[in-house]
């Protein structure tokens, strides 16, 4: 039987102190920007920059602080480097239907100078416009039409009234209207009078009257035609000196842009709108005849602007992507990607309890800003923004970006609102999230796969070789001067690549979370400053570690406190049966602490059966279940092969209060079913942590460094004996990376710590009997720990089938 031996100072610790390091601060080492221990993302980063197919977007995964977004962003930028800026994206006017305004593409820079162009363009009209109007030719000409419908119709009154006095009748304009009176010797003939004459001459007048105003009626009818035809010659006045005014200004821009068709078209519908608004540019009192009624109560909400008058808002150019500025193609981190900030949004102006808008109020979103370029967007934030993943997602199948309201988009409103047309999209989008959100959509979400082909699967730790502890340094370096600290030297240095074998829980390993490395080295620059140190040394980071633990330490102070006056029972010393002492780990948020369990079992007579008390009373979870069924599988496989187990168990985490889950605890729960089941007193000065097998095989458990260190505290704190010590599987020896002073108690010998492979191998060293070895027939020596759980399953069997007998005989 193989016997576990314990381990020497040095398998507690792997140190770095320095001597490896060629340099004698980080101020002597050049500024490099390699990413280290990331090849495979680096590589799928690459590849996803590199490759312009549809759905080649990125999904870059892993850990928070593994540099996940400044790696996507320094691929990015490396690119965008590489090519032009992309088209500016203008809105203009729809002047047939001005809720569909039309996008206009320009080449970079060229946005602005269009937008200048036409406000440049609008001022020249108003000035061009007013003086064809307030011209002499035009007042002239105006006066010609208006003189020409006088005389007319001054006309046909005239030669009626001269008709009408011929036949001895006057025309006169009276409060009902014009009409028709007889006259007698040059004067009208009054009512009276008119009374007395007979009534056969007054029949005689009233048809001559009659007839009179049968051609009054003629003439009165025609005045609205004459009025028309005149407003027709006016409107062609209008026209003819609109024409004049404005058509060589147009022809100028036209010329300038005449290779971009689309703005051709629209320089053309603009032409005809300024000739049919004219009274917009002249400031008549009918200055928003022709306007709509939408662009009216707008002009009335909106103050000037640059084009002066607010009716002529509808003859802005809403530049709405500018790369005036731009030497290269975009990168954009959009942090708060709500559905309005990644597709765009419609502003509205509130008036009169009404909301109003045109599409001067269309604003970009971050899919319009990194349109020829590259976006970046955190997973979680933008799957918590209502409708921005559907809308990300419809964007990217389209290839366009449609500017719509959420209630648009889904059907939820019918009211008329601005209907922008959509914009053509390429765009690289690249999302940085978890391995738990990447599976989960991949799992759930059919579009997902097929819009993020490339996932870029980042690491949270590396080898700890020599040449990867230099490159360390490098990063080290890097960091401490980007942040603006004082150099470390290189013990300082080594303190933190330990530390980073620490993060980790492997020596053989270096944890590339570099935000948490980056935090330890700003706050050990802190420490250095307070000792007034021009250089971080390693004391330095060690305080800088030390506070760490001390700020979020409350809670692991006042359990282990507990257990120091006795409120939770932990034996540190003495021997007991069917109680050992567990090692579990406690999670807060970053901070991890190691804390001592007592665990008890209970046996009697039964039927083969392993009850977990924690299971019966939902405190314990599937996979603390699981082990203990193991438990009872190894159990079965040892002892009942020549007869059934005749027992029944019973398994507990003794004021526990909480839930219990994980199977670190099962190899610690088996040494005690065997130490009850044989009646074994067992070492409480051992803690125990590994989870076991079927076969009776301790397997590494997690967070080794924190259980040894929770049990240490708690026996240095009531005096070490020299014979406490920590139970723990080989295979975790990879994983150490203890503290100075357990380091310091083992090799005074006054702590112990032992690795196991077996359950035999603990069972020795908590009992102090051998395995021993089973003889051809299977059966163990008496005097070994087996022998007696082999002689106690017998005679809890024999109890067994006599209580079966009584039961059957009475």
């Amino acid at each position: 039987m193989k016997h576990a031996v314990e381990l020497k100072p040095k398998d507690l610790y792997r140190p770095c102190d320095g001597s490896e390091f060629d340099f004698k601060t980080t101020a002597d080492l050049d500024d490099s920007n390699d990413v280290i221990g990331q090849g495979r993302a680096v590589e799928a980063v690459r590849f996803g920059v590199g490759i312009r197919a549809d759905g080649y977007n990125i999904f870059a995964l892993g850990p928070a602080g593994t540099g996940k977004e400044s790696l996507i962003r320094q691929f990015f930028q490396t690119a965008a480097a590489g090519r032009e800026a992309p088209f500016d994206w203008c809105y203009v006017n729809n002047f047939s239907q001005p809720h569909k305004p039309h996008a206009i593409r320009l080449p970079a820079g060229q946005g602005v100078e269009f937008v200048k162009a036409v406000d440049q363009l609008v001022d020249e009209l108003e000035t061009a416009l007013s003086t064809a109007f307030e011209s002499e030719e035009y007042q002239n000409r105006r006066q010609e039409i208006q003189e020409e419908f006088q005389e007319e119709q001054e006309e046909s009154f005239e030669g009626l009234r001269k008709k009408a006095e011929e036949q001895g009748f006057a025309l006169l304009r009276t409060p009902a209207g014009l009409g028709f009176a007889p006259v007698r010797e040059g004067e009208v003939v009054d009512p009276e009078a008119y009374q007395k004459i007979d009534e056969q001459q007054r029949t005689k007048l009233e048809a001559e009257v009659g007839k009179l105003q049968e051609e009054l009626q003629k003439i009165l009818r025609r005045i609205p035609r004459l009025q028309h035809e005149v407003q027709e010659r006016m409107r062609d006045l209008n026209r003819e000196m609109a024409n004049l005014a404005v058509g060589g200004l147009i022809d100028d821009l036209r010329q300038r842009y005449q290779a971009e068709e689309k703005i051709v078209r629209y320089l053309n519908d603009f032409e005809e709108d300024v000739i049919g608004h004219v009274k917009d540019f002249v400031g008549t009192d009918q200055a928003q005849e022709g306007a709509s009624a939408l662009a009216s109560q707008i002009s009335a909400a909106v103050p000037d602007g640059p084009l002066g008058a607010p009716q002529l808002r509808r003859f802005r150019v809403n530049l709405l992507v500018d790369h005036s500025q731009s030497e290269a193609s975009p990168v954009v981190d959009e942090d708060n990607p709500t559905y309005a900030n990644l597709v765009g949004r419609v502003e509205h102006i509130p008036q009169m309890g009404a909301l109003l808008t045109d599409f001067n109020l269309i604003k970009p979103g971050a899919l319009h800003l990194a349109n020829g370029g590259y976006l970046i967007l955190d997973a979680r934030k933008l799957l918590m923004q209502p409708y921005s993943w559907e809308g990300l997602k419809r964007a990217l199948r389209s290839g366009q970006v449609q500017i719509e309201s959420p209630g648009q988009a889904y059907g939820l409103l019918s009211t008329v609102s601005l209907e922008p047309e959509p914009i053509p999209l390429d765009v690289k989008v690249a999302l940085v999230g978890d391995r738990e959100l990447y599976y989960m959509l991949s799992s759930l979400d059919p579009d997902f796969d097929e819009l993020f082909k490339v996932m870029a699967d980042f690491e949270t730790a590396m080898d700890r070789t020599e040449v990867n502890q230099k490159a360390y340094a490098d990063v080290v370096a890097r960091l401490v001067k980007s942040s603006g600290l004082r150099p470390f030297d290189r013990k300082a240095v080594g303190r933190v690549v330990e530390q980073a074998s620490r993060m980790v829980e492997d020596n053989e390993k270096l944890s590339i979370r570099m935000r948490a490395i980056e935090n330890l080295l700003k706050e050990s620059d802190y420490w250095a400053g307070e000792q007034r140190h021009k250089v971080v040394t390693r004391k330095d980071v060690q305080q800088a570690i030390d506070a760490q633990i001390h700020r979020a330490d409350r809670i692991h102070e006042r359990m282990r406190e507990a257990i120091l006056r006795d409120t939770v029972f932990i034996q540190t010393t003495g021997e007991a049966v069917g109680q050992i002492n567990g090692l579990s780990v406690i999670e807060l948020g970053d901070f991890m602490f190691g804390q001592p369990s007592r665990i008890t079992a209970q046996v009697r007579t039964g039927k083969g059966e392993v009850v977990d008390i924690e299971r019966e009373v939902e405190l314990g979870g599937p996979i603390h279940s699981k082990g203990v069924l193991i438990l009872a599988g190894f159990l079965g496989a040892r002892y009942g092969l020549k007869q059934n187990l005749s027992l029944a168990a019973s398994l507990v985490f003794e004021q526990s209060y909480g839930g219990v889950d994980g199977d670190s605890a099962s190899s610690t729960e088996l040494y005690a079913l065997m130490s009850a089941i044989g009646n074994i007193p067992i070492r409480q000065s051992l803690a125990v942590t590994g989870s076991v097998d079927q076969h009776g095989e301790i397997q590494p458990v997690g967070g080794v460094n924190e259980k040894i260190e929770g049990f240490f505290e708690v026996c240095r704190e009531r005096g070490l004996t020299g014979d406490q010590g920590v139970m723990l599987p080989a295979s975790n020896v990879k994983n150490l990376m203890l503290r100075q002073d357990v380091i310091d108690a083992v090799k005074s010998g006054k702590f112990h710590i032992y690795p196991v492979a077996t359950v035999d191998e603990g069972m020795r060293l908590l009992s102090g009997l051998e395995a021993g070895k089973p003889d051809t027939e299977g059966n163990f020596p008496e005097d070994s720990f087996n022998g007696r759980i082999q002689a106690r399953l017998a005679e809890l069997a024999a109890q067994q089938k006599a209580a079966e007998a009584k039961d059957d005989s009475g």
